[in-house]
């Protein structure tokens, strides 16, 4: 199964106020494992960057101006998305919102929705009341995120692919064989420290037929290991 996780970096907010996508970055996944096939592309995005824009991923336009624009890029995009591969998103709707604001600009069909999987819904679906931005999941699933000091559309799309990783429960996802082999350890060590109360030892009387049934049973014992023994 193909699966693409995809991230963008833009100029702002909203691309109905014309802002525009400046780098995206995606990493390819087979049965949810990396294959080492990526996508990266920084975008010239035929305006200025706006100062908040740049303190979030620190690309500029004089550091852009000499990259293609997005319609010379887009037939290159898509081939690599493919038709029907399940796009893996973090905050889906922002990115969405301008890449098919973008792709429709050069007559290109909207990306279906229902091709998108959003982590950040499923990171709220799992740890709801929590942080679920994505150095917070890293920092949750022990994921290296140290060097990320500005946005990068690649770099945090190869973090999100290990954190989607273990949204899903890991490499032994669904098996849950190691927490059920710990819990049954820590069932089976417990240690019960229960009060003994003593008894004084009962006495029975022996009629006389079960002393003589005893005693015919004894004669009737083919060489008994007592006998041996003695």
């Amino acid at each position: 199964m193909r699966e693409i996780v995809l991230d963008t970096e833009t100029t702002g907010m909203d691309p109905a106020e014309g802002d525009k996508l400046v780098e995206i970055g995606c990493v390819e996944l087979e049965n949810h494992m990396p294959t080492g096939r990526t996508y990266h592309q920084y975008i010239n995005p035929e305006r200025d960057v706006p100062a908040e824009a740049v303190a979030v991923h620190g690309l500029t336009y004089d550091r852009l101006k000499k990259e293609p624009t997005f319609g010379e890029v887009v037939g290159d995009f898509l081939d690599f998305l493919g038709n029907d591969t399940k796009l893996i998103i973090h905050n889906a709707e922002f990115d969405m919102k301008f890449i098919n604001a973008e792709i429709k600009t050069y007559g290109f069909a909207s990306i279906d929705p229902k091709r998108v999987i959003d982590t950040l819904a499923m990171a709220r679906k799992k740890f709801p009341g929590s942080p679920a931005n994505l150095d917070a999941l890293c920092r949750r699933f022990n994921v290296d995120n140290t060097g990320r000091t500005l946005h990068g559309a690649l770099l945090d799309s190869e973090l999100l692919a290990e954190v989607y990783m273990e949204l899903l429960g890991g490499r032994q996802r669904g098996l849950e064989i190691e927490p059920a082999r710990e819990t049954v350890t820590e069932e089976l060590h417990v240690s019960v420290t229960k009060k003994r109360v003593f008894k004084e030892p009962r006495e029975f009387e022996v009629s006389a037929e079960e002393l003589e049934a005893h005693q015919k049973m004894m004669d009737d014992l083919n060489n008994p290991i007592w006998k041996k023994i003695s």
